[in-house]
């Protein structure tokens, strides 16, 4: 984007980044950040539009699932270019046409000031709606996890569930996760990092596939 003959570049937060805050008008009332991620994750997502048949698809099942989130300390925040007029009447059309209610807060970004703030905006894919993005935010307030999907490619729930107890238990366990990782699988020990660490490992054969790749299990 150009101005006067200068280039503005869109900040873009990256994994491990405190979270911007902001105030903003939702269809909840006023909405200050900080004070809504206090104590609990958040995922924060963007959509293009309202009243699009993608987006209606992916509001409507986070709708379906936000007692899942909630059950896992996790509010659910929505974002898209569009006045709360437009967020307002197509609540009211999902509720009439698919029988569930978006009841986490959609932040009307009609000045796209937050968008910018998050890098919703891609210039390469529009200007002037957001793209697919999800943020998941620690209760720390720190970013620890961005997907990004086009205008084109609806996001998966599955995945967005998985990845999220994924971060929830190697915080927990203080550990990571393989290939493909679901709940109840073994997770991977931290690699040694003194030679006593590595001694330690000396003689375990249970779940040991070499010394600098031992899973355990949850």
């Amino acid at each position: 984007m150009e101005d006067n003959g200068k280039t503005h570049v869109q900040s873009m937060p990256r994994i491990g980044d405190k979270a911007p805050d902001f105030t903003a008008k939702t269809t909840q009332g006023e909405l200050h950040f900080s004070d809504y991620n206090r104590g609990s994750w958040v995922i924060f997502f963007s959509h293009p539009a309202d009243f699009t048949p993608v987006c209606t698809t992916e509001l409507t099942e986070f709708a379906r699932e936000e007692d899942w989130f909630h059950e896992h300390n996790t509010k659910l925040l929505g974002l898209s270019i569009d006045s709360i007029h437009s967020h307002i009447a197509w609540v009211e059309n999902v509720r009439r046409n698919f029988g569930v209610t978006m009841r986490f807060p959609l932040i009307a970004d009609i000045s796209m000031d937050v968008a910018k703030k998050y890098g919703m905006l891609h210039a390469n894919e529009s200007d002037t709606a957001s793209v697919r993005a999800v943020f998941f935010i620690a209760p720390d307030g720190a970013i620890r996890l961005i997907m990004y999907y086009p205008l084109s490619v609806g996001r998966n729930m599955a995945e967005i569930k998985r990845v999220l107890l994924a971060l929830q238990t190697t915080d927990e366990m203080k550990c990571s996760v393989p290939l493909g990782w679901e709940p109840g699988n073994d997770v991977i020990v931290p690699p040694p990092k003194t030679i006593t660490e590595l001694e330690s490992r000396d003689g375990v054969t249970d779940k040991k596939i070499d010394f600098y790749l031992l899973k355990k299990s949850v």
